[in-house]
């Protein structure tokens, strides 16, 4: 699952009581904070301060960077003391697996050219929506020949982005929408959105070989994935001709 390990990881760092509560404190203060400065604020010895802090830091959430806080330079200035800061870094952790921010960038980059082209509304959240479901094609590095193949790759690319694919023959449906939230309150428009991007998948990932359908049902995307029987079994070898 697309980044679910790292965020798994990064959040799971901060389950220490004392731990979080350092976290808490740097990025409450506007300046760089040293290893000193968080064991007073948080009331534990300098050396447990610098064992969490920079295993915070190799979380990703906390950033380091060395500085001489006595503003000296040369022999005798001391060596540079480490200070933190907040990381850039971002975590997030849903389950099951969802994807507003997706949802997000394709309704701006929707908007954006509909304001720019005069292009419908709900056409442009089609073509954002194509165009994001061809970016998530292009990370594959094979292309399947087959439908077969097409099908075992769509599986292997979509349980990445949270789609929760389950396969059964040449069929294959989604059993979890990541946009759910929205899908409640907003079914229509974001199922098409939904056909949108699996088609642009689909059309970049299997060209002619998966067709992309609205196929509602309880508790799952309303979009299943399909290969017709006479081209799930691949190119013919010149024996079968």
């Amino acid at each position: 699952m697309r980044g679910f390990d790292r965020n798994i990881t990064g959040i799971g760092v901060l389950a220490d009581r004392v731990r979080r509560r350092l976290y808490e404190f740097v990025c409450s203060q506007d300046q760089p904070v040293s290893r000193d400065q968080a064991a007073d604020a948080v009331g534990v010895a300098r050396h447990k301060a610098k064992f969490h802090l920079d295993r915070l830091e190799a979380a990703g959430l906390l950033e380091a960077d060395y500085v001489r806080l006595t503003g000296r330079s040369g022999p005798g200035a001391g060596r540079p003391a480490k200070r933190y800061r907040r990381g850039r870094s971002e975590f997030a952790v849903t389950l099951p697996t969802r994807d507003y921010e997706l949802a997000g960038q394709i309704m701006a980059a929707a908007i954006s050219d509909s304001t720019r082209t005069g292009t419908p509304i709900l056409q442009a959240i089609s073509n954002a929506a194509a165009v994001r479901g061809e970016a998530i094609a292009a990370a594959a590095t094979d292309r399947p020949r087959g439908a077969d193949a097409a099908l075992e790759l769509a599986v292997r690319i979509l349980t990445e982005h949270g789609y929760e694919p389950r396969r059964t023959d040449d069929t294959i449906i989604m059993a979890n929408c990541p946009f759910h939230a929205l899908a409640v309150n907003h079914t229509e428009l974001v199922c098409s959105l939904n056909q949108s991007m699996l088609s642009g998948f689909a059309d970049a990932v299997a060209p002619g070989l998966l067709d992309v359908r609205l196929e509602p049902g309880e508790n799952r995307c309303c979009v299943m994935l399909s290969a017709p029987d006479d081209r799930t079994r691949g190119p013919r070898t010149s024996a079968e001709v």
